[in-house]
C-alpha cells in the first residue's frame, strides 16, 4: 500500500498537527505501508491560476513548472492521501489550498481513474469545541464525494494547544490511538471510532483550557 501524506502546517514536525499525523504515519508504516510525507513549507507550489488549460487545450498537464510536476505522479500511484492541516480560520491552511487546487489536471472530464483512493484527514484546532472542525470536514466530504475516492475519517485534535502543557505520559493512550488508527486502516481500510474518540478526548476541562489560554496571552504581553 502506498500513502501519500501531505502536511500544511507552517510549524512541520514541531506543529501540534505533526503531534498526532506523525504517529498515525508510523502505525500505516508499522502495517506494512510505503509512507511519504511532505510539508507545503518545503515546497514551491503557486496557485492555480485557472485557465483551466489542464482540462481544454492540454488535458492531464499543469503548465505551470514547480514542485506539483514531482506530486503528481505520486497523487496518482497513492492508494491512500493523508491531508493534516491545523485549523486557523474556518478551513485548511492557505499553501495546502494552493496545492490542493493544483489536482485539477488528475480529474479531466472522462479520464478514468487507476484506483479508488482512500482519504483521510489529520487536523488539530486551539478551539475546544469540536464544531470548529465542521467546515474543513464539509470540504473533505465535498471533494471526495467522486466515485473514483472515499473519505474515510478525520482524526481530529481539538482543544490542541494543551498538549504543550501536558505533564510527560500524560497523553500516551492519544498518540497510541493515532498509531493504532494508522495500522487499522492499512488492515482493515477502516478506523473505528472508538480509536477516533480516543484521539480526540479532553485532555482537560474546558475551565483549565480556558484558564491556560488567559495565561498564556497574558504571558505574551509581558513579552512584548
Amino acid at each position: 500500500m502506498k500513502v501519500l501524506a501531505i502536511n500544511g502546517s507552517p510549524k512541520m514536525d514541531e506543529g501540534n498537527t505533526a503531534r498526532i499525523l506523525n504517529p498515525f504515519l508510523d502505525g500505516m508504516r508499522d502495517a506494512g505501508a510505503d509512507v511519504e510525507l511532505f510539508h507545503t513549507r518545503k515546497l514551491k507550489i503557486g496557485p492555480c491560476n485557472g485557465d483551466m488549460s489542464c482540462w481544454f487545450r492540454n488535458p492531464g498537464r499543469c503548465g505551470q513548472k514547480d514542485d506539483m510536476q514531482m506530486l503528481y505522479p505520486k497523487f496518482e500511484d497513492a492508494d491512500v492521501i493523508v491531508w493534516a492541516t491545523p485549523v486557523y480560520f474556518s478551513g485548511v491552511t492557505g499553501p495546502l489550498k494552493n496545492l490542493m487546487d493544483r489536482q485539477l489536471p488528475l480529474h479531466v472530464p472522462g479520464t478514468v481513474a487507476k484506483k479508488r483512493q482512500k482519504v483521510v484527514l489529520v487536523s488539530s484546532c486551539g478551539a475546544w469545541e469540536m464544531a470548529a472542525f465542521d467546515p474543513i470536514i464539509a470540504q473533505m466530504k465535498a471533494i471526495y464525494s467522486r466515485p473514483d475516492a472515499e473519505f474515510v475519517a478525520a482524526l481530529l485534535r481539538p482543544g490542541a494547544e494543551a498538549m504543550r502543557f501536558m505533564p510527560e505520559g500524560a497523553m500516551d493512550d492519544v498518540i497510541q490511538a493515532a498509531r493504532d488508527a494508522g495500522r487499522e486502516l492499512v488492515r482493515t481500510g477502516r478506523i473505528s471510532e472508538s480509536l477516533l474518540k480516543a484521539v480526540s478526548r479532553p485532555l482537560m476541562s474546558e475551565e483549565e483550557y480556558m484558564r491556560l489560554g488567559e495565561k498564556a496571552i497574558e504571558e505574551a504581553r509581558k513579552g512584548a
